[in-house]
């Protein structure tokens, strides 16, 4: 009787565990499927916002229209010299005269200034008869894409028969600043105003977290006080961020009133949210270092602070950078704080340094997701897929550095 209830137990017991395994598969298995699926969609949709709608047609300047020294063309005022010289009536006439006079009405406003680009580079094409591919207006994009009918729509397909109205890659997409238009956007701006912030988070929250770690776990006594600081790190790593964005607004920005939006303010608030995560991880790591390696460094004659610095720090290092990790690809995602401080703006220019005014990629794909043209929609997947492959680049070289770092005892 006792052998048949044991046996019974047993086999529940290993059903459960089968269950159980069945369950993780599962679980392991769902996830994968939705991360490709959201992978999937999003590369899918960034197809087309890595592209642009281009008006394809000859510009002769064989003829001497445009009268510049190509002498000049090589000093700063080289764009300014070809305005004047009458560079965009010569480009809009040509576009006009090949793409008549509907679909030359639609080459996007400031066109003419990639083909000054060219001439600056080559002055050669002062005197030459050659082919520009130009962004079309954003209207005429819309009716290439379909979102549009009537007269445009059949001017759109009337210059994509001739191969006149075409869809490329836009690499520009990657060095241009935000503008107006799906057209003319691009992600540099956002793009350096991301790097610029979480260069000063990273420069403020590091430093800062670790040597709080090693004074709270080495060095702080045990009492009331030690406890009430800890319960209160502990608490600010479970804060929303919006509150971080608040107390930016209130203290950095009374400070600071000039660099509302700047990559300074940015990231000083996003530190302030960083900082929780790296000293509670930093402590756990130090905490984790044997105690025996404190003993035999103390024995052969190191001081307290050399036992530290040379010894338990290094071998803690790899646990510290795991949670600088993951508190840095929470600050490189959030929107919130941001949006308290000004980083909203719009900012057509890349800033010029911690102090200038910028945007981030998360406020960017926040901004553009608001927009109503498929153009827009597009431009965001496009920004989503930067930001992904932004946030594996840092999480890539972080991981290196930890695997560099990492010493066995």
């Amino acid at each position: 009787m006792n052998n048949a209830a044991a046996s019974k137990r047993l086999r529940r017991r290993y059903a459960a565990e089968r269950r159980f395994k069945f369950l993780g598969l599962g679980a392991v298995v769902f996830s994968a499927l939705v991360l490709a699926y959201l992978l999937v969609t999003m590369t899918g949709n960034a197809l087309g916002g890595f592209q642009r709608s281009e008006l394809r047609f000859p510009v002769d300047l064989s003829a001497g229209t445009v009268q510049v020294d190509p002498a000049l063309l090589s000093g700063p005022d080289a764009i300014d010299r070809l305005q004047t010289a009458g560079l965009p009536d010569v480009v809009q006439f040509a576009a006009a005269q090949a793409l008549g006079p509907d679909g030359g009405a639609h080459l996007q406003e400031g066109a003419w200034r990639e083909v000054a680009h060219r001439i600056v580079a080559d002055p050669s094409l002062l005197r030459q008869n050659f082919t520009v591919s130009l962004p079309a207006s954003d209207e005429l994009a819309s009716a290439q894409r379909g979102d549009s009918g009537g007269t445009l729509a059949a001017t759109a397909q009337r210059l994509e028969l001739k191969g006149q109205l075409v869809r490329v890659m836009d690499w520009g997409f990657l060095s241009r600043g935000d503008a107006t238009g799906p057209q003319a956007v691009g992600i540099w701006g956002a793009l350096k105003g991301s790097l610029l912030t979480m260069a000063v988070t990273l420069a403020l929250a590091f430093p800062i977290g670790v040597l709080a770690a090693v004074y709270l776990e080495e060095y702080a006594p045990r009492n009331r006080w030690t406890d009430l600081i800890e319960v209160s790190i502990n608490n600010l790593a479970a804060v929303p961020s919006i509150i971080f964005g608040l107390l930016g607004l209130a203290v950095f920005l009374a400070i600071f009133p000039n660099y509302r939006s700047a990559p300074l303010i940015g990231g000083m608030t996003l530190a302030l949210m960083t900082m929780p995560v790296i000293v509670i991880s930093g402590r756990n790591a130090i905490k984790a270092v044997p105690p025996s390696i404190r003993d035999a460094a103390l024995a052969v004659g190191a001081s307290p602070v050399q036992t530290v610095f040379h010894h338990v720090l290094p071998l803690a290092l790899p646990g510290i950078l795991t949670g600088t990790i993951i508190g840095m690809a929470r600050a490189l995602g959030e929107t919130a704080p941001l949006l308290m401080i000004g980083m909203r703006a719009f900012v057509a220019t890349p800033p010029s340094g911690l102090t200038a005014p910028a945007t981030v990629l998360p406020v960017q794909i926040f901004l553009w997701s608001d927009e109503i043209d498929r153009g827009f929609v597009e431009r965001t997947s496009a920004a989503i897929i930067v930001l992904l492959a932004f946030l594996l680049v840092m999480n890539a070289a972080a991981i290196y550095l930890r695997n560099r770092f990492e010493k066995r005892w």
